[in-house]
């Protein structure tokens, strides 16, 4: 303990409360800094040792009643920071420690270094109290609360000591390392990939104290990756025993008296279309030609909720997954295999129950009449895009007598749409040949036809009419809406100034964005920079979210939208059928903030599904190219940082980044403004959009990474 100067007015003729009180001037001038007694010394002019003394008891009494902070061995700070209030926000942690908090309550991000970070880690929900700074400078705070944890659970590759061991994690935004003591390894072994879940925490210790709650097996391995890909989002693999069995007591069969209280389709000409290698369908189309000239167009949706009952294990299940997830090699199903693949999958030539949006179209695709309820049909056959697409190329085959006329009506429905200002994206889909083990042995690109419009079309014109249906016609509330936002003016601007490198031009006037778009997506199609311009304009885009509050869907240009139509595979399309329902029996629904809560969940777990499938996307692509290195390639520059440049390789889309220190014919500066780097001596650029030569380098499965060099010609 330091010694007091508590008590005393001098220490021979030094004023020991003055002293103080220039101390404590020092330390809170500079609240942030540390100073030791020499430092303080100099800056008040002490030079004889009696002095110099003082300062560093001063310093020690301070410290024992909390008036300073050690920072390190005899080294203070003051610990009464001036504070600009407290804010909440969202941790994004960087690999070196520190992070920055997002949040709503301010403009900027706000720096929080590593230590003031406490154990707050990426992705936690956190209170932050600001430091008073100079003004124009980055807000800088420390976290006093972690609100919500986004994550306790890692994924990793295990390390292990004589007595205990550690868990590397992968996640480039955890800059720890887990402690696991022997006894919590639970049969890990070394280099395996596991999965960690922090137990305990001690603030003044550098690593967490976990334990291994799931072993993935050995990395390389694609069972192994899939599931590290799946448990690094926090989505699970399988189903526990008690669901399975939860699902097997659900009676399939039809009774009578569900056939007598629907609408029978089953003697009605009805289709699926779906990818070839799909398992299940929850969606079907019917057409019929009414006797006054015009078309019933039936879209018939699997009925998920006349089997998946609330309060039952499947729906909590359900409820909590919120999605199916899409990984390259393998579907993970919202509901059990026996609700997504048999009972309510609607496979061909058998009654199946559905619900349904049956529309009245005239000869212009104009909605004469609808009706929404519940139905019964019978698919006459199940195509696939190719087959359908044939029939429709070819004006022959089964049921072109529905393919053809519903072709036509859904090309007037997409010219409509888009001349009222949605939004045509079509990116390139990556699709993959896999072998027996999921080794990709070839890359592809999905086409996306006229069959693929079709089916499209009608699905977006039954999810319009129901959210017009509740939302306008009877204005009831709540409601479960798909929302997409305006775009950010900034982004767009952005946007506006990086096309113009390549050639193109937007208008300046927002309103007029869609059709401008539309054009400019035209005007690119089959370029080498279509990919990449088509990726800087989603990025310029909101995301799109599930909301109890109705403002539109910008993007397709819908004043009401929501999801009716993939109830197999999305949770909200189950909470519309249910909500669909109450009002159609004149019955209250659940409130607003139980389904707001629902629809952030829905989001998120939709956020997480998105980049899990991204994920195992890229682990293919770096897969695919590990035999490649010391090829040659065609590339176009994606992206450009202060560290160096993505290339993505024109023929297979596989992005890698050549790194500025391999640059060596130059010192290049990075350009943010221009999306370039530049050479300080010849004034060469590197910019987005460039089309170059790469040679293969490295593929880090490990990471995910792949590394190129540039072929300077």
């Amino acid at each position: 303990m330091g010694r007091k100067t508590r008590g005393r007015r001098k220490k021979g003729d030094i004023p020991v409360e003055a002293t103080k009180k220039l101390v404590r001037e020092i330390l809170e001038k500079d609240p942030r800094q540390g100073f030791n007694y020499r430092q303080i010394a100099k800056k008040l002019n002490f030079s004889d040792t009696d002095k110099k003394q003082l300062i560093r008891e001063i310093l020690e009494e301070l410290s024992a009643d909390g008036s300073v902070v050690e920072v390190q061995q005899g080294k203070y700070r003051s610990a009464r920071i001036p504070k600009r209030g407290s804010i909440t926000g969202t941790v994004d942690m960087t690999r070196m420690g520190y992070g920055f908090v997002v949040s709503d309550d301010i403009e900027d991000d706000v720096f929080v270094t590593s230590k003031n970070l406490k154990t707050a880690l990426h992705g936690d929900k956190v209170k932050v109290l600001l430091f008073a700074g100079k003004k124009g400078s980055r807000p800088e705070g420390e976290v006093i609360e972690i609100i919500e944890r986004w994550r306790t659970s890692f994924v990793g590759t295990v390390e292990v000591m004589p007595n205990f061991a550690f868990l590397v994690p992968d996640n480039k935004n955890m800059p720890f390392d887990l402690f696991i003591p022997a006894s919590k390894l639970n049969g890990a072994k070394q280099g395996q990939k596991a999965v960690a879940k922090v137990i305990d925490w001690d603030p003044k210790s550098r690593n967490p104290v976990a334990e291994i709650i799931n072993v993935l097996g050995y990395p390389g391995l694609n069972e192994t990756e899939m599931h590290a890909i799946l448990a690094e989002f926090g989505l699970p693999a399988h189903f526990t025993e008690e669901v399975e069995r939860d699902a097997e007591k659900i009676p399939g069969q039809i009774t009578e008296a569900d056939i007598q209280s629907r609408r029978d389709f089953r003697n009605v000409p009805t289709f699926t279309i779906d990818p070839a290698d799909a398992r299940d369908f929850d969606d079907a189309i019917s057409l019929r030609r009414l006797e006054n000239g015009n078309w019933e167009v039936g879209i018939h949706i699997a009925d998920v909720t006349h089997y998946v009952k609330p309060g039952t294990l499947t729906e909590e299940e359900a409820r909590q997954r919120a999605t199916s997830v899409y990984l390259v090699d393998r579907v993970v199903p919202m509901l059990p295999e026996r609700l997504s693949n048999e009972i309510c999958s609607l496979n061909p030539s058998e009654d199946k129950l559905t619900y349904s949006a049956v529309f009245e179209l005239n000869d212009k695709s104009e909605v004469i009449d609808e009706w929404f309820g519940r139905t019964i049909i019978n698919s006459d056959r199940r195509f696939s895009y190719k087959e359908a697409q044939l029939v429709i190329d070819t004006g022959e085959g089964e049921m072109c007598d529905q393919l053809l006329p519903l072709n036509r009506l859904a090309q007037q429905l997409r010219s409509r749409r888009l001349l009222l200002g949605a939004f045509s994206f079509e990116r390139v889909e990556v699709q993959f040949d896999l072998d027996s083990e999921g080794k990709p042995l070839a890359i592809k690109f999905r086409d996306m036809g006229t069959a693929n419009q079709l089916i499209e079309e009608f699905m977006l014109l039954a999810n319009r009419r129901v959210a017009e249906f509740i939302g306008k016609k009877l204005r009831a509330q709540p409601f479960v809406y798909r929302v997409h936002d305006k775009p950010d003016q900034e982004k767009i601007s952005n946007f506006r100034h990086f096309i113009t490198r390549f050639g193109y031009k937007l208008p300046e006037n927002i309103g007029n964005l869609p059709q401008a778009m539309n054009r400019l997506f035209r005007e690119i199609a089959g370029k080498d920079e279509q990919n990449i311009i088509e990726t800087i304009a989603l990025r310029a885009m909101a995301k799109a979210v599930y909301s109890t509050k109705n403002i539109g869907h910008y993007g397709l240009a819908f004043k009401y939208y929501t999801h009716f139509t993939s109830p197999i595979r999305r949770y909200p399309d189950m909470m519309v059928h249910r909500l669909l329902t109450a009002y159609l029996n004149k019955e209250n629904p659940e409130n607003r903030n139980s389904l707001e809560k629902l629809c952030e969940h829905s989001s998120k777990m939709e956020r997480f599904a998105t980049e899990a499938e991204r994920a195992s996307i890229k682990y293919k692509q770096v897969e695919f190219m590990s035999d490649k290195t010391g090829q040659i390639f065609d590339g176009v520059i994606s992206g450009v940082t202060e560290w160096g440049i993505y290339v993505e390789i024109i023929e297979n889309q596989c992005e890698g980044m050549v790194s500025v220190k391999d640059l060596n014919d130059d010192f290049y500066e990075y350009d943010e403004e221009n999306y370039c780097l530049r050479g300080r001596s010849a004034g060469r650029t590197y910019t987005l959009g460039d089309r170059v030569k790469i040679e293969v380098v490295r593929a880090d499965l490990q990471k995910k990474q792949l590394d190129y060099r540039l072929i300077i010609l």
